[in-house]
């Protein structure tokens, strides 16, 4: 069975998609990423879609539910590379991928994820510290 390549660059997988999708290929997706995330404790995933010339409503529903299942699991999705056909297309079916940040190409995703992880590592320092006052008064 063919499977999209998930390759990690730090606390970060990248996922880049330069095949078709089909129904079969994208739960394959869904659930060895999840996998992924899971053994490497992932902080972010970017998967880069600019090889796809066509989104249809089930991929556009598979990767919403990477995004959320990636979530649950600690670690922020962004989707990249989106052709403006696409784009096009997706709007015009009423399809919004809720959940879902985009960026237009990888340099600008992984800045993304980067600015998401120190907004999240800065919230959790103030967290602490707040929480190391509290218990020294």
């Amino acid at each position: 069975m063919e499977r999209i390549p998930i390759l990690q660059m730090g606390s970060f997988l990248l996922v880049t998609i330069q095949v078709d999708m089909y129904d079969r290929l994208a739960m394959t997706l869904q659930e060895d990423l999840t996998n992924r995330i899971t053994q490497t404790h992932a902080q972010g995933v970017l998967i880069d879609i600019s090889a796809l010339e066509i989104v249809d409503s089930f991929i556009a529903r598979v990767l919403g539910n990477i995004a959320k299942m990636s979530q649950v699991l600690d670690a922020q999705t962004v989707v990249v590379g989106m052709q403006p056909a696409v784009a096009i297309t997706l709007v015009e079916l009423g399809l919004s991928l809720r959940g879902i940040r985009t960026a237009l190409n990888v340099k600008k995703g992984m800045a993304v994820l980067r600015s998401s992880l120190d907004k999240t590592t800065n919230h959790i320092t103030a967290t602490k510290w707040r929480a190391d006052d509290d218990a020294e008064d």
